[in-house]
């Protein structure tokens, strides 16, 4: 695990811990030091601690003149547990749409598990999202992670799958990922946006 680091070919673009409007401005990391730990397995320094207990997250790139941001996520998605979608939206998805995001790009490919609650967050955001004209598009998630998705009924606040989940993404800059999510969601929801 110590090994998976976030994305970092985006860094000549954007910097979360450098940017005042971000949620983790002036948050300091450690090229050596692993103080975190996902269970009994440390995880790379520069990934953000939000205050779930097993997920992790990077805002790779935020857009507040569009209105998007891409954010990398690695680790276990525990609702059940540790209310990980209340601590998502209200410390990291509320602030950045205080700033004018409207439309998020997470990417998915190192969340491990999904564990279901309730579905109330979810609703607010997908909600909230939609006054704005925005969304929020799942890229590279696993396909057992989407399945449970589906069984817990939120699937329906998020675009997902399809070519979302073959999104050669590390490859492209942000704003070219952000092209390729948003021409598929148009796709998908149409006029409704």
């Amino acid at each position: 695990m110590h090994t998976i680091e976030p994305y970092y070919n985006w860094r000549e673009h954007y910097v979360a811990n450098e940017d005042p409007r971000s949620p983790f401005f002036d948050r300091e990391y450690s090229e050596f030091e692993f103080s975190r730990a996902l269970y009994d397995h440390l995880i790379h320094p520069q990934w953000d601690d939000f205050g779930s207990a097993t997920l992790f997250i990077k805002v790779l790139y935020a857009d507040y003149s569009d209105g998007f941001c891409v954010i990398e996520m690695m680790g276990e998605w525990n609702d059940c547990l540790h209310n990980d979608i209340m601590l998502l939206k209200r410390d990291i998805v509320e602030p950045l749409m205080m700033e004018g995001i409207s439309r998020f790009v997470l990417i998915g490919e190192n969340v491990l598990n999904f564990h279901e609650s309730d579905d109330c967050y979810y609703e607010e955001w997908f909600e909230e999202v939609e006054d704005e004209e925005g969304w929020v598009a799942l890229v590279n998630f696993r396909e057992h992670v989407l399945e449970d998705f589906e069984k817990a009924n939120v699937d329906s606040y998020f675009v997902l799958g399809g070519k979302l989940n073959e999104l050669g993404w590390r490859t492209l800059t942000p704003r070219q990922v952000y092209e390729n999510v948003s021409k598929h969601v148009q796709k998908r929801l149409g006029p409704l946006i």
